[in-house]
């Protein structure tokens, strides 16, 4: 017998029995967080006495909160979630590994998710129209036009695969719609004899912001596609037992402050706390009083603390979120009586609460926090609004050039009449994104903004571009319901779809006079979005320095038009009576904020909008879908082609070898972020991406975006590495000028080249490569094809000073080794700059079922002279380093699978 067996139990709720396993009996549990909890009902549920044994489930009850991570765990979630950009791709090398098992001999069928997976379409809607009545219905007219291939084959994909759902375009934003209506937090399903087990809701997703469900109490983080396919296949995720930061809120939120001041606070405060590769936990008597909104933006921003997950608790906010978006009340009173049965209660006052104990703490009194922004170009960098003008002065002149213009330059438009537009300028200023419109409170605040400035007849400046992309149509509902959509549509901020948009760069174009006169005089302009990303080069090709802000805060910058602009002491404009308006004379006041929420979002909202919410518009319903299990590729496509990932495989894999001759293509800096290495956004007719298109008959206004063609590698391959804003300085160091993007020096043809075509000649000439980088490499969102680009370029390994935690898993999915200098080192320190020729030896220890600790690495300069190091080896866990010996877990899977 094990504990899978002794701890099967009874659990009633809501007139119903359920079977579930019990953990509130287990020696060890009360004084673990509630995460870790979490983790050991996972481990139970699943030992099978081979992957997962009771002596794991033992390791974590032993849980020493002051030790460094080093027990491996098996983590196997409960629900995959995607959405469309890193969606496709997955459903592309699902339909691919179908044809590979049919070519192996074996049942096509076999490959098909194991556990409830679904995608949220909602990456693909560009702001092409704004400030138009009917913007909304023309975005979406365009983006079916731009993306019906790539419909059509998800529609396959709906019908082909068992546990596969679509929620079509024009629904919300994935973790606003996991949150809303996806997310059971406890689950249930019909076992074999006759009973119905309950356990609890996991999810880890293809976008880095899954953690939004954190703030439901559910535990999920963002996972690369390379391991969310891997988990839809049934496979655990393996990870070390991590350390868990307690951060403990008390205290209420001061008027004139918003959810986005106090999500901004946190991630400066944890970022300089340090909490890369740990779990989060919000407690305390001081959360009951977190609205279930303000949680899951908190949870939303796990990726820029650095953290796995940042997670709160079950309690009695929780279940009145569950009521207030239409779950069931026999869903609730399950929810209930599991988390007061499992020790899973977060409830601070109960007699029977027994404080978690943490690896670390940080505190936050709520009442402290004043209104902030971020940027210009990472969202852990806050500035005091107060400070908002001193510091654009301040960070300004190293975005200007000897190019730049700095007297103000006219522009003439139809749209917009004629205006004079400077440095400095909102070119941008978007409500969108996960993170404040799953938040009625910020959403309220900024159409009350827009009430009162409406009224004393304020508008924004004519060279902003203005757009509303709420995360779900509930948002809509509940604007128009207080009366506030009509305010919004006069200052410009007319709904324009509902997706991510600006957060991901689909802000779609500027004025073309405006980009004109932008680039023409190298202009350093601006965007302030509501979203949770502002890297450099993300959010539009013209716009160098991008904050974030809340909501009511973009209103706020549309009218100032300028982020040079002091909110105390400047007026927006003047009223009708030629008084001087000020930020202050608009902003409304917490408890308006407050009535109105209460007076306008209500149940009946969700259950209308997620009554059909897999059914589609007329549009979805009329796309022309294939049949079979098989997908028919067609060979023309340029959206959607069969992958090369499994050309050749055997059922047995060759070992893994040595790396000797390799060449450096990227010599990077600190802080390279996916962003720089995945293709993203929209590309140029002379980029390698927009030859391939030309050649193919494709005109560059029907280019599309790098992430609607992710689901074809001939496109992405040609765009990894390719962001404007990366820098290789390879290239200086063969003393060539570094120019920004995807270029670098080829050593066989002794000329600088693109990446892309000087990998082809390496590739060719049987010359593997590595890239060497600094701190910090690969931040932000879980891009499978930063990971996946870098092997079909022919790279072999990344050695770096550290990895953040997704991409350095990504890496090894794909079959790249990660290495990292030895501590204290970089390649500067070293005395390499990238001319050198590199060998790798050690690495096929890893066929003897060793992991090497390190590796030696020769790097043989031109002279011929030699600097040697050990470098570590990030192949962290057992089950990361069969997937390495695989070439990559979907090879792996796919053995594992056909055996």
């Amino acid at each position: 017998m094990s504990l899978r067996d002794d701890q099967l139990a009874t659990l009633k709720a809501a007139g119903k029995d359920f079977d579930y396993y019990n953990i509130a009996n287990l020696d060890g549990i009360d004084h673990l967080p509630y995460s870790l909890k979490v983790l050991v009902e996972n481990l139970v549920r699943n030992i099978d006495g081979a992957n997962i044994t009771d002596e794991h489930v033992k390791t974590l009850l032993d849980w020493d909160p002051n030790a460094e991570p080093s027990h491996e765990i098996q983590f196997t979630p409960s629900r995959v979630i995607m959405q469309d950009f890193t969606g496709v791709p997955c459903i592309v090398d699902l339909a691919t590994m179908r044809d590979a098992v049919k070519d192996l001999g074996g049942d096509p069928e076999v490959i098909n998710p194991q556990v409830q997976s679904d995608m949220v379409i909602d990456h693909s809607v560009q702001i092409d129209k704004y400030g138009i009545a009917d913007a909304v219905q023309q975005n979406m007219d365009i983006e079916y036009q731009r993306n019906g291939e790539r419909y059509q084959f998800l529609r396959w994909g709906q019908q082909a695969f068992k546990n596969f759902r679509v929620v079509p375009p024009g629904t919300g934003i994935i973790h606003q719609v996991n949150i809303e209506y996806l997310a059971k937090v406890v689950m249930s399903k019909a076992e074999a004899n006759g009973n119905t087990l309950a356990y609890l809701d996991s999810c880890v997703g293809t976008d880095s912001h899954t953690t939004t469900e954190n703030g439901l109490g559910v535990l999920g983080w963002g996972v690369g596609g390379i391991e969310a396919e891997a988990a839809m296949l049934g496979q655990p995720i393996s990870m070390l037992v991590p350390r868990v930061v307690g951060f403990k809120l008390t205290g209420s939120i001061p008027e004139g402050v918003t959810a986005t001041d106090v999500v901004l606070t946190i991630t400066d405060m944890l970022r300089k706390h340090g909490v890369v590769g740990k779990f989060v936990e919000f407690y305390g008597e001081g959360i009951a009083s977190v609205p279930l909104a303000n949680r899951a933006t908190i949870g939303n921003m796990g990726p820029e603390f650095g953290s796995t997950c940042g997670i709160f608790p079950i309690d009695n906010v929780t279940l009145d979120y569950l009521r207030l978006t239409g779950r069931s009340e026999e869903q609730v009173a399950l929810v209930e009586a599991y988390a007061k049965a499992n020790k899973l209660w977060g409830d601070a006052s109960d007699p029977d609460y027994v404080e978690p104990q943490y690896s670390e703490y940080e505190e936050l009194d709520l009442g402290t926090v004043v209104p902030s922004i971020a940027g210009p170009k990472r969202p852990q960098d806050r500035i005091l609004l107060s400070e908002a003008k001193s510091m654009f002065e301040k960070t300004a002149p190293a975005y200007e050039t000897e190019k730049t213009v700095k007297d103000p330059v006219a522009v003439s438009t139809d749209f917009r009449g004629d205006f004079d537009i400077e440095n400095g300028d909102v070119a941008i200023a978007s409500i969108t994104s996960c993170t404040n419109t799953s938040n009625p409170s910020v959403m309220i605040a900024a159409g009350l903004i827009a009430r009162n400035a409406h009224a004393k007849g304020l508008k924004p400046k004519p060279w902003v571009k203005t757009s509303l992309a709420p995360g779900s149509q509930v948002v809509a509902d509940y604007l128009k319901a207080a009366g506030l959509q009509d305010d919004l549509d006069a200052l410009g901020y007319q709904l324009v779809g509902f997706g991510c948009a600006t957060c991901i760069g689909n802000s779609g174009p500027l004025l073309p006079e405006i980009s004109e006169a932008i680039n023409a005089n190298d202009l350093t302009v601006t965007a302030v979005l509501s979203g949770n990303r502002n890297f450099e080069g993300r959010i539009s090709p013209d716009v160098k320095m991008n904050y974030l802000a809340s909501p009511p805060l973009v209103i706020a910058y549309a009218l100032a038009g300028t982020m040079d602009f002091d909110f105390e002491t400047q007026p927006l404009g003047t009223d009708a009576d030629g008084n001087d308006v000020y930020l202050k004379d608009i902003w409304p006041t917490n408890a308006e904020v407050a009535a109105m929420v209460d007076g306008s979002v209500s149940r009946e909202m969700f259950l209308k909008d997620y009554a059909s919410v897999f059914d589609g518009d007329h549009r979805w319903k009329g796309l022309d879908v294939p049949e079979g299990e098989l997908f028919a590729w067609n060979d023309k496509s340029t959206y959607v082609r069969k992958q090369t990932f499994f050309d050749g495989m055997k059922a047995t894999p060759d070992p893994v070898a040595d790396i000797h001759g390799a060449r450096v293509l990227a010599l990077l800096g600190d802080s390279v972020t996916t962003d720089h290495i995945s293709p993203a956004g929209a590309f140029k007719a002379s980029s390698p991406a927009g030859k391939y298109l030309t050649e193919r008959g494709v005109e560059p206004k029907n280019f599309n975006s790098y992430g609607s063609r992710r689901g074809n590698h001939e496109i992405m391959v040609r765009g990894t590495f390719g962001n404007i804003r990366l820098r290789n300085q390879l290239l200086a160091s063969v003393g060539e000028e570094v120019t920004p993007g995807g270029f670098t020096y080829d050593f066989l043809a002794k000329k600088p080249t693109t990446i892309f075509e000087a990998s082809r000649d390496y590739i060719d000439n049987k010359v593997p490569l590595v890239v060497l980088a600094g701190k910090e490499y690969g931040t932000g969102s879980s891009r499978d094809w930063a990971a996946k680009g870098t092997v079909m370029l022919g790279v072999k390994a990344v050695i770096t000073e550290s990895f953040e935690r997704i991409h350095r898993s990504n890496l090894i999915g794909m079959g790249v080794l990660p290495l990292q200098f030895p501590a204290g080192e970089s390649y500067e320190s070293l005395g390499l700059n990238g001319t050198e020729t590199y060998d790798i030896d050690g690495v096929e220890k890893l066929n003897e079922g060793v992991t090497p600790k390190t590796v030696h690495v020769t790097a043989t300069h031109e002279d011929g002279s030699k600097t040697e190091f050990d470098a570590v080896v990030r192949i962290d866990t057992p089950g990361e380093a069969d997937y390495y010996r695989n070439g990559g877990i979907l090879q792996y899977v796919l053995r594992n699978l056909m055996k």
